[in-house]
């Protein structure tokens, strides 16, 4: 079942007068691993995008080496120790965020009014198909959906960040192959591609795509013509299931 989050992020706004010592502040040293938990803490919360494992490595570069396996047990720290509060740390595709939990996202939204955009049942479908048949063709996304694909609705996924094209098929004309990227994952609140809702494999591919396209909007928005989608720094949360692809899918690297 899908829900709703909302991308939390701290703004850092440090002026030089802020520290109570420019000397103090250069003289301070990381010295123990609570002092390594409070800056991967404090990096997360700031961060207005998704940080790797390597990304908050490279915080201590001049400081003291930290691990990878030290960071993801920190990480796995974080995420337990802020669990029953209004603000979870998840581990994404592209890396770790603090997002608001999916049961109190609506109330933080009033903070914010702006409605975010709204895409057509042509835009989410062809979303949709992408995903459950990746790498896709623009013909195969019209076998499927039975009408013409026009240009518009894939640069409008393109320009969204949710799909790109990664190489041609070896058939006549050489036509692009489009897969999912990383930002639709973290834009659904998913780590990998296997934890997509599973087809209902007793339905034609055409409505079992179409099922997923109503449940991937019925959370978010109130039956209309066009479907809303959660804007940045919005996202949509899956629950987790086991996912059968109607054709092979690659997936990113193991651990972001």
């Amino acid at each position: 079942m899908f829900g709703r989050t909302i991308l939390c992020t701290v703004t850092a706004n440090v002026t030089a007068s802020s520290w109570p010592s420019t000397r103090f502040h250069r003289a301070h040293r990381v010295t123990n691993t609570a002092d390594v938990k409070r800056i991967i803490e404090a990096a997360l919360l700031c961060a207005q995008q998704p940080m790797a494992v390597a990304d908050l490595r490279r915080l201590f570069a001049d400081e003291v080496d930290v691990g990878p396996d030290t960071v993801r047990a920190l990480l796995e720290t974080l995420r337990l120790e802020w669990q029953g509060r209004g603000v979870e740390l998840v581990p994404l595709a592209s890396g770790w965020r603090f997002q608001t939990t999916p049961d109190i996202a609506r109330f933080i939204e009033r903070l914010n009014p702006e409605r975010p955009p709204r895409y057509s049942r042509a835009v989410l479908e062809t979303l949709a198909i992408i995903a459950y048949r990746q790498p896709a063709t623009r013909g195969d996304i019209e076998e499927i959906r039975g009408v013409t694909v026009s240009a518009q609705i894939i640069k409008t996924l393109e320009d969204r960040g949710w799909i790109e094209v990664i190489g041609h098929k070896d058939v006549v004309g050489r036509p692009a192959l489009f897969a999912t990227t990383r930002q639709f994952l973290d834009d659904l609140g998913l780590r990998t591609l296997r934890e997509l809702p599973a087809l209902d494999a007793s339905l034609p591919v055409v409505e079992a795509i179409g099922q997923r396209v109503i449940e991937f909007t019925d959370a978010t928005v109130s039956p209309s013509p066009a479907i809303e989608l959660p804007s940045l720094p919005d996202a949509v949360m899956v629950s987790d299931a086991s996912f059968h692809p109607l054709s092979p899918i690659p997936e990113p690297p193991a651990d972001p």
